[in-house]
């Protein structure tokens, strides 16, 4: 009896701290706060601290939570991306059926030509590539016509994300990438840039079929180093209907590719995801429209969310709209791939999310009994990484401290 009335009081004295008086009490001292959103909620969803947490607002980055949940939810953490090659050997064309592969990285190209040789092909005189899963030169809602890597338009074929590392050496253009050659394409590209002696990653412009012209000029590199001859005559054309003549499989799995998407905010790999995952809703060449379809009615299928609004899947569009409490209702169905998420500071486990006067973290705050407590803060102003991982384990402490006080 003492323990469950013990149990009532931390309760009360827990709903006491998240009462509007005490809140705005704490929140002064955070003028950041001033027209922001916030919820921190225990496992059982109990919430901790609150501030508008039904204020929608710009989520930006934090998007690729959705994007990762939507994925690990769909295929599952183990899922590995497939592409298929297709050989006429009278013709002597090799046929690469485009998946989406969102982590086609110069490894993986290596592996595909080694196997390629290994199982018999020796020459090439033409690379047909099969684009038919989006439609062409999609424009990323939000994005801008930069050289920056987080610009690059998602393919279904890409190679290295659709973006190449260079720089000068002796006032030669080279690849900064040891594991990477330097093509043509990457060559032209460059040479419009102010490319130095340190490296400069950009991407391969706003054409799709450049794009895919470089996953081909590059996939030749690789199978002439396994001595392939392979000519540069490169054509766009649907594969054949008949037994693939090798499936690569991926060596990253769907969950070692959401890892590093968290950590460094890969655009790209959010994008391709959800636009894999809205082909296989409506089996069509897919566009961000139909992203848009997807995202919204699948997160309202399982959450009942109406007024949440998602143009694409990385967090570059303005246009986007969730609030606290969804983030954190999304967080909580979450908690089983909570390790896919980076540390950002000591006890915050969460993924930051930017954009011009926004600034946005969520995730979950450890406490000391390694309960992880989701959390999302949605500020409309600009303030550094480090200020808003501040501002979250401050937050959080004096409401654990609060919610603990005897």
């Amino acid at each position: 009896m003492k323990v469950l009335l013990l149990s009532l009081f931390l309760f009360n004295m827990l709903l006491a701290w998240s009462s509007p008086s005490l809140s705005n009490d704490i929140f002064k001292h955070y003028p950041e706060l001033n027209n922001a959103g916030l919820l921190m909620a225990d496992p059982q969803g109990n919430a901790l601290l609150e501030l508008d947490k039904n204020k929608r607002i710009v989520p930006a980055s934090t998007t690729k939570l959705l994007t990762a949940w939507l994925a690990l939810k769909h295929w599952g953490e183990n899922h590995h991306f497939r592409t298929r090659f297709y050989v006429d050997t009278a013709s002597q064309i090799l046929w690469v059926k485009g998946s989406g592969d969102p982590f086609l990285v110069s490894e993986e190209l290596s592996l595909i030509a080694k196997n390629l040789h290994t199982l018999g092909l020796s020459e090439v005189k033409t690379i047909a590539l099969d684009v038919s899963q989006f439609q062409a030169d999609l424009s990323v809602p939000g994005s801008s016509k930069t050289n920056n890597p987080y610009d690059a338009i998602p393919t279904p074929i890409a190679a290295n994300f659709n973006t190449f590392d260079v720089k000068k050496v002796a006032g030669k253009l080279v690849s900064a990438e040891t594991q990477t050659p330097i093509t043509n394409i990457a060559k032209k590209r460059a040479s419009q840039q102010n490319v130095g002696r340190s490296s400069l990653r950009i991407n391969t412009g706003f054409s799709s079929k450049t794009a895919e012209h470089y996953f081909a000029e590059l996939l030749a590199v690789f199978l002439r180093q396994q001595g392939i001859t392979v000519s540069n005559h490169v054509i766009w054309a649907k594969a054949p209907q008949k037994t693939p003549y090798y499936i690569h499989i991926n060596s990253k799995s769907l969950g070692e590719i959401i890892r590093p998407m968290m950590k460094y905010s890969t655009n790209f790999i959010a994008n391709q995801l959800v636009l894999n995952l809205s082909f296989e809703q409506f089996q069509r060449p897919v566009n961000f429209s139909d992203v848009q379809t997807y995202m919204e009615t699948t997160l309202q299928q399982h959450f009942g969310w109406k007024n949440s609004v998602l143009e694409e899947g990385a967090g570059l569009s303005r246009k986007n709209q969730l609030s606290p409490q969804q983030l954190v209702e999304l967080l909580n169905d979450f908690r089983q791939w909570k390790h896919l998420l980076p540390e950002v500071t000591s006890g915050i486990y969460a993924k930051s999310g930017t954009l011009n006067g926004i600034s946005t973290l969520a995730g979950y705050a450890v406490d000391d009994n390694q309960q992880w407590n989701a959390f999302a803060l949605m500020m409309q102003q600009s303030v550094r990484h480090k200020r808003r991982n501040m501002i979250t384990q401050e937050l959080f402490v004096r409401a654990a401290s609060a919610a603990n006080k005897p």
